[in-house]
């Protein structure tokens, strides 16, 4: 089952599941309003383009989540029961670690006991709601629905029919906020802080002073307290339309995850290239190299999984169609480990198709990227996940790149 937003919508497509007690799981993107079509894939990732997961058994929803490679919101979850920091000292089981790796993370706390099974049972309940609740506020996009094995093991499911009817007259409810509250995605901070105190009581201005730091978002707040959005929006609604509090965007963390671009001037980003096609492999080193990144071509597939692991790259450019093990394959077996959880991996190929973006996600990629492209498109898309390079960079760089790969090539003729 798949198709556009404008011809179905969300509501619909998870009725259809319920009703054929389906298992399995259901993707979802968005797409820029400007491309003409779902066949249109941007460089540069707007805000507004977003992908989502949801998993069933048996027409029941088990989890769901926005993305495939991010841990910031169970990050925010367990701050509710002060162990986000466990979350640091946990390696994830083999078990969702494709398209959920969070839900992987979340079973390692439970195994290690430090979530108990009721608190695991709330995390993912407001999970389903929080991801439910963005699902059915959209219009446009495309989705696919994809049978196969459940999500194992399970803590808990939801009925569909009573979700939808609680979260499509909270989606309602928002509406009445705008246009003074856009996005659950907004940060609120205080403008007059005077003015404010006179009009809370002590403790509810002391709350609202902490969280309202132009850093935390409504969402995030809401996360914290235990609270949905539509409560903690709410709450704030009439001091925004009063002035006393404004909302402001965060940067988005997609471009930036598991980096600290202030560091660059001594950290060179890395960049690997896996691709069979050596005009690609070397178009990329060319360019990078010149912009001040150390960027490395891997040509054949099976030396590039141990190369990777050797070299750390800060971002992975993988070609799809290759022999012996396509880019698929690859960018699945890099997500089984800990290590590539979080590391963008943008693939790269000649097709420039709804379907391939969809199996290009559901294997854990960040990103999809059309061939042939040109330097400033290429520099783009890089600059986006590990931010500017550093131009006066020596080539010495590459040296530890290029010694690894030589000294496979000399092992293979022995």
């Amino acid at each position: 089952m798949q198709g556009n937003l404008n011809e179905i919508d969300i509501r619909s497509i998870l009725q259809l599941i319920e009703l054929g007690q389906r298992t399995g799981e259901l993707f979802v993107e968005t797409y820029n309003s400007a491309s003409n079509g779902i066949n249109q894939l941007t460089v540069h990732r707007s805000p507004a383009e977003q992908s989502w997961f949801v998993f069933c058994l048996n027409g029941q929803i088990i989890y769901a989540t926005q993305s495939a490679g991010s841990l910031l919101r169970l990050r925010d979850y367990l701050r509710r029961y002060k162990v986000d920091g466990e979350l640091d000292h946990v390696e994830a089981p083999s078990i969702a670690s494709t398209n959920a790796p969070e839900y992987g993370y979340l079973w390692a706390l439970l195994e290690n006991h430090i979530l108990t099974p009721a608190q695991g049972r709330s995390i993912i309940h407001s999970m389903i709601h929080e991801t439910l609740f963005d699902l059915l506020s959209l219009h446009q996009g495309g989705f696919t629905f994809e049978m196969g094995s459940a999500l194992a093991p399970q803590l808990t499911s939801l009925d569909i029919s009573s979700l939808l009817t609680k979260i499509i007259k909270q989606v309602q409810e928002w509406k009445q906020f705008h246009p003074h509250i856009q996005s659950p995605n907004q940060c609120p901070v205080i403008s007059d802080s005077a003015q404010l105190r006179s009009a809370l009581r002590p403790n509810v201005f002391n709350t609202l002073n902490h969280w309202a730091d132009g850093q935390t978002s409504i969402r995030q707040m809401a996360r914290y307290l235990n609270r949905d959005v539509l409560t903690v929006a709410k709450a704030i609604y009439p001091f925004v339309q009063q002035g006393l509090v404004q909302l402001f965007y965060q940067p988005s963390p997609t471009s930036s995850q598991g980096h600290t671009w202030s560091s660059r001037e001594t950290k060179i980003p890395r960049v690997v290239c896996i691709d069979d096609d050596n005009v690609i492999r070397k178009t990329v080193e060319a360019i990078l190299d010149a912009h001040g990144y150390e960027a490395t071509g891997i040509s054949n597939p099976l030396k590039a999984l141990s190369l990777v692991f050797q070299l750390k790259p800060d971002l992975i450019l993988c070609d799809i169609a290759m022999p012996d093990l396509d880019g698929y394959e690859i960018c699945a077996m890099l997500r089984n480990s800990t290590a590539f959880r979080q590391t963008p991996i943008v693939m790269l190929t000649g097709i420039d198709g709804f379907i391939d973006r969809v199996k290009a996600r559901m294997v854990g990629a960040t990103d999809y990227f059309t061939k042939p492209f040109g330097e400033s498109e290429l520099l783009m898309l890089v600059e986006s996940y590990v931010g500017p390079g550093c131009p006066g960079a020596s080539q010495s760089a590459r040296l530890l790149s290029d010694e690894l790969e030589n000294h496979q090539e000399e092992n293979q003729r022995f």
